[in-house]
């Protein structure tokens, strides 16, 4: 599928010129909160490249790895977002530092290890997606309690995870960071969650990492 079929359109992502259409989920201004939390992370990180699920147009991994010359991995299964995401590479000037895979989120190879990860999951639970008729129900249906998708982050995170690495994970509430946390299988920690009136970003790491 190709981006010429829709009507593109532009917006400002911090230093960032983002596309997209309303076949994807419109960037939201608040989630540079978790890009620039990335950043913080990076400065002390591994090396390697960084890694973004659910990444949808890009926009939060590439504000993230903006400024830097660390390998930025999106990974999303909307092939329309996955063109966008390249374009929006090309447009922030890292088109050879950009790699969009149009895949599952299970289907990255068993010895990929990641020392930051970003996670975009849906997390509006399927029985509301309907107060958000604008958006793309694919974007934002997270199954019944809004969760389903960020479990399946959490199954790549510990799966390919550097030992010293941290991951980002975008939510809906604070309610939602300590359920998933609960959940968390014993290889990772739920840490600092900070809160925006529109969403939180949870902070996940290998026991004793940090």
């Amino acid at each position: 599928m190709s981006i010429d079929a829709g009507t593109p359109t532009t917006l400002r992502f911090g230093p960032l010129t983002i596309a997209y259409d309303d076949r994807v989920l419109v960037p939201r201004e608040w989630t540079t909160l978790q890009s620039h939390w990335a950043q913080e992370l990076l400065a002390s990180a591994p090396e390697g490249p960084v890694l973004e699920l659910c990444s949808g147009v890009g926009h939060i991994g590439l504000l993230a790895v903006d400024g830097t010359d660390r390998l930025l991995v999106c990974v999303d299964q909307n092939p329309v977002a996955c063109d966008f995401a390249r374009q929006n590479a090309r447009a922030a000037g890292r088109e050879e530092l950009v790699d969009v895979r149009n895949i599952a989120l299970q289907s990255l190879a068993e010895d990929e290890a990641f020392p930051l990860i970003i996670a975009d999951p849906p997390w509006v639970s399927s029985d509301d997606v309907h107060r958000f008729p604008e958006d793309p129900v694919l974007a934002i249906d997270g199954g019944s309690d809004g969760l389903a998708l960020a479990r399946a982050c959490v199954t790549v995170i510990d799966g390919h995870l550097h030992e010293r690495g941290a991951a980002l994970v975008q939510l809906g509430s604070v309610e939602q960071a300590r359920q998933l946390g609960s959940d968390l299988p014993p290889s990772l920690v739920l840490g600092e969650v900070r809160e925006h009136a529109d969403g939180v970003v949870a902070l996940l790491t290998r026991p004793g990492s940090r």
